[in-house]
């Protein structure tokens, strides 16, 4: 055989690289020999043995089917010699292009492949960054135990004599019109309107105020220019309303009566203490996520740098179908979410990228750094786990196992070793926790 040429190697982009191969005509010879004495091991046609047919009779019935064997042997031969002996970190599979097998002359292909991005992390030392306490204030308590009474509330009926006030729940009958023209879409009978809500156009809820059981109303309101049914959007309609029933929403007070609606609580304080225990870890997963966020941000600023297509695309997947996940599960029909998921894929990507460029990074600073998972902090951090989610560690081990997902457990615990190292190694102001509003609660 023929003396190798070559293969030449270039940079395309700091992360992507194009092989450019020829091939000498000896080699191609003997992988097209090669091919066609496959075929004619297995070929039938008629008038001939198996195994005895012609080469020229092979060529004219099977020279298509060999020279596609014999390309896609060469190319996958050379290519892959080449990446293990320039030792080329592929991250996707090559696209190849080459004008097929002429006689007499070298085989000549290209091929482009996407590598991992090699980098110095720089930056992740010394950054100056604030963090928000996670302890719990009164505020944030007392919103909580009043979110609580909501949970048992009553309605009753009012005085008859009472007007409708903001809290209340009101049956109504309406029909609105648009110029005069009645329409089907906005006639509805007996519907429960809770008042403050905000559930209906702006300003209809408000014009009920102060009537009282019985009453009559017209109401004039002006959709929002943004507003779901287009015929509607912007347009003034009027209503006319009868008001059927009023309700008032009676809160239960903080007292022993109070606390049989669960049946596990000795006082108020115990009740107090518990909803403050988790108030503080709902808090402090919020706040660490938004943490880890505010240094992935940092990072991304003091490190720029591109990442391979084929790892966005596959971020962009996971996400599609986590959305796909949480559309069904909240009852939506399953072809649908997947029509709206997919749709959704070109809205991920800009998320998608920092999300990959955030991994890459968090990986080459734990690897400058040598921070490791250890088999001891990984079954610690399994067994906090499997406390959280109620379960029993060595059923949560086999299950991890079983489904392929321990490196992925891995990874997480990686990136949160790599968050902790940065946090370390960072000026950090704590902010005092803020106040919260109570929204509707009621004291």
């Amino acid at each position: 055989m023929s003396e190798l040429v070559e293969p030449k190697i270039e940079d395309v982009s700091s992360i992507k690289k194009r092989i450019s191969f020829e091939i000498p005509w000896d080699d191609v010879k003997h992988e097209l020999d090669v091919a066609y004495q496959k075929a004619g091991k297995t070929a039938r046609i008629k008038g001939f043995r198996p195994g005895k047919i012609p080469r020229n009779i092979l060529e004219k019935f099977y020279g298509e089917d060999a020279e596609g064997e014999a390309v896609s042997n060469l190319v996958n031969r050379h290519y892959w010699e080449t990446i293990q002996k320039n030792d080329i970190a592929a991250v996707s599979q090559p696209r190849i292009e080459q004008q097929g097998i002429e006689k007499g002359k070298n085989f000549t292909f290209t091929a482009t492949v996407e590598i991992e991005p090699q980098i110095e992390p720089v930056g992740y030392t010394g950054l100056e960054l604030e963090k928000q306490s996670s302890a719990v204030t009164a505020d944030e308590l007392e919103a909580n135990m009043q979110q609580m009474r909501q949970m048992f509330a009553v309605l009753e009926n009012g005085d008859e004599e009472r007007g409708v006030q903001s809290g209340d729940f009101v049956t109504i009958s309406f029909e609105g019109a648009l110029a005069g023209e009645k329409l089907p879409e906005l006639k509805a009978e007996n519907h429960l309107l809770e008042i403050g809500s905000g559930s209906f156009i702006p300003g209809f809820e408000e014009q009920l105020l102060g009537s009282q059981k019985g009453a009559r109303k017209n109401i004039e309101v002006i959709f929002p220019e943004n507003y779901q049914a287009p015929h509607l959007a912007g347009k003034n309609a009027e209503f006319a309303v009868e008001i059927k029933d009023i309700r008032v929403k009676r809160l239960p007070d903080l007292d022993d009566k109070f606390l049989k609606n669960f049946g596990k609580y000795a006082s108020l304080e115990e009740l107090r203490a518990d909803i403050r225990k988790r108030i503080e870890e709902e808090k402090k997963r919020r706040l660490d996520a938004a943490f880890a966020k505010l240094i992935s941000e940092k990072l991304l600023e003091k490190n720029i740098f591109e990442v391979p297509e084929v790892f966005v695309e596959q971020q962009v997947y996971y996400m599609v179908a986590d959305a796909h996940s949480k559309m069904v599960s909240e009852g939506m029909d399953p072809k649908k979410a997947e029509e709206l998921a997919t749709n959704l894929g070109g809205h991920f990507r800009e998320e998608a990228a920092k999300i990959v460029k955030t991994t890459i990074l968090l990986d080459k600073i734990a690897r400058k750094e040598a921070i490791a998972v250890t088999e001891i902090s990984y079954a610690v951090s399994l067994r906090e786990f499997a406390l959280q989610r109620s379960q029993d560690y060595e059923t949560l081990r086999k299950s991890l196992e079983k489904d392929n997902l321990v490196e992925n457990i891995r990874g997480e615990l990686m990136n949160r070793k790599t968050y902790e190292f940065i946090e370390a190694k960072a000026n950090v102001t704590v902010r005092e926790a803020e106040k919260i509003e109570s929204g509707d609660a009621e004291k």
